[in-house]
């Protein structure tokens, strides 16, 4: 790749900076049009090129977070090559990540990082909406967290492995998701390079991606919206909560009479009766048809994962196999899965639990051994300052509250977000579609575009 220098005069007016855009799990490139289109005509085509990653899509993001992400390294690769054949030199670099596709798109920083990208193009932003950082691993105690989570974890191939972090990865013996947030991995040093890094994180109704492992938080503040108080950031309420005092605990929820309980519980289960009876017609065919589904697709994944790492799928990634550490240098399956997730209440540590891990959760710092400035200076992470300091701990794992710590000290300007008008807000935080609906998700990004995204 010739460097930026090259570009003169004659050529300024053409685009230098290049935004890659990285859909998430089951996804495809359309789920990201609104953000595209309204990057677009924000910045315009002669300042800005857009990519939705492509290579990906549907069931090929079943192939796992290391494949994906050497597969989009590959695509950004191409596309700067392509366009310096037209005259076009990159000479900055954002990532947007949706869902899986944050994480596939921190894999895919840490490569270009250890390829000596960012001697050449400067990371400018680094953004993830409604991405598991922490996995899905559900936060719960008991014989009932192993089963959930054994089941989960293979419906969904190498991906499903590492999203519930049973996987272990290559060399390094543990989750991927644990050496992607190690401050001595590739991935962690890549991060620290881009001068803003923003996340977007519903409080609330997103079955796919729980708040406390989106916002990157041992917390979650907001399983009972009715105990606690929400403050708006002004100009985009009633959607974005403000970032530095997002919520206040007002009251407990006072416990009801027992007679009130019952008559609630017995309307509700009237209400609900017809529900239950197509379920239990519905849930067998359904489950015998999801398992039957999975098992096919974990059969093709594995076949191209395998092609993929013998190079026998048209082109070679070998290149991107270099040393992680610096210091050794469709619908009715996803809902399937969101539904049971979803359900899972969230348990926390106990009194002495919490105690235990004390010294753990209060080390958390805001700086980073890069020295990297944060432009923005007011970061969310959780310090003394934290807004979610005050509320229980969840029962996370040791390497979740491992992410947590590591991912924080890199330094995030965090956003809430509320969606209120639909059960689905995983898909309407990036206006996956256009639905009336989802039209609060386009709060979201005008706010991205207004405050976050720097040309």
């Amino acid at each position: 790749m010739e460097e930026a220098e090259r570009i003169d005069g004659a050529v300024s007016s053409k685009p230098d900076h290049l935004c890659v855009l990285v859909h998430g799990l089951w996804g495809n490139p359309q789920h990201l049009e609104y953000l595209r289109s309204t990057l677009e005509e924000r910045h315009g085509t002669d300042r800005l090129r857009i990519v939705v990653a492509t290579r990906n899509s549907d069931m090929y993001t079943y192939d796992g977070i290391e494949v994906g992400g050497e597969r989009v390294a590959r695509e950004i690769e191409e596309e700067v090559e392509r366009l310096e054949k037209e005259g076009i030199y990159i000479k900055k670099l954002s990532m947007a990540g949706y869902s899986l596709g944050g994480l596939i798109a921190r894999y895919t920083i840490g490569l270009l990082y250890s390829r000596g990208w960012f001697e050449k193009i400067v990371p400018v932003n680094f953004t993830t909406f409604a991405s598991p950082h922490l996995g899905v691993k559900a936060p719960l105690k008991g014989y009932h967290t192993t089963a959930w989570n054994y089941i989960g974890s293979k419906t969904l191939s190498i991906s499903g492995e590492q999203l519930f972090l049973i996987d272990s990865f290559r060399q390094e013996g543990r989750p991927l998701l644990s050496v992607l947030a190690d401050p001595n991995s590739i991935f962690i040093k890549a991060l620290t390079r881009f001068r803003r890094r923003t996340l977007y994180a519903n409080i609330t109704n997103d079955r796919s991606a729980p708040f406390y492992t989106t916002y990157i938080s041992s917390c979650d503040p907001f399983q009972d919206l009715e105990t606690v108080d929400v403050k708006y950031l002004s100009g985009y309420s009633p959607v974005i909560l403000d970032p530095d005092q997002p919520v206040q605990r007002v009251r407990p929820r006072e416990p009801e009479p027992f007679l009130t309980r019952l008559v609630s519980r017995t309307s509700s289960l009237m209400t609900q009766l017809p529900l239950y009876a197509l379920l239990a017609l519905l849930v067998p065919i359904g489950s015998t048809v999801f398992l039957i589904n999975s098992g096919i697709q974990n059969f093709r994944s594995s076949r191209r994962i395998r092609l993929h790492e013998e190079g026998s799928a048209g082109m070679s990634f070998q290149h991107y196999r270099i040393p992680l550490m610096i210091e050794n240098a469709k619908i009715a399956v996803e809902d399937a899965i969101e539904d049971v997730n979803g359900s899972e209440r969230r348990e926390y540590l106990s009194g002495d639990e919490e105690s235990a891990s004390g010294s753990e959760l209060n080390s958390l710092q805001t700086s980073n051994d890069d020295g990297n400035d944060y432009r923005e200076k007011k970061l969310t992470t959780n310090t003394k300052s934290d807004p979610m300091n005050g509320f229980p701990h969840l029962a996370l794992s040791a390497e979740q509250f491992e992410m947590v710590k590591a991912l924080n000290n890199v330094g995030f300007r965090k956003y809430p977000v509320w969606i209120h008008r639909v059960r689905h807000s995983h898909a309407a935080i990036v206006v996956r579609s256009p639905k009336k609906s989802f039209e609060e998700g386009k709060i979201v990004a005008k706010h991205w575009l207004d405050k976050e995204f720097e040309i």
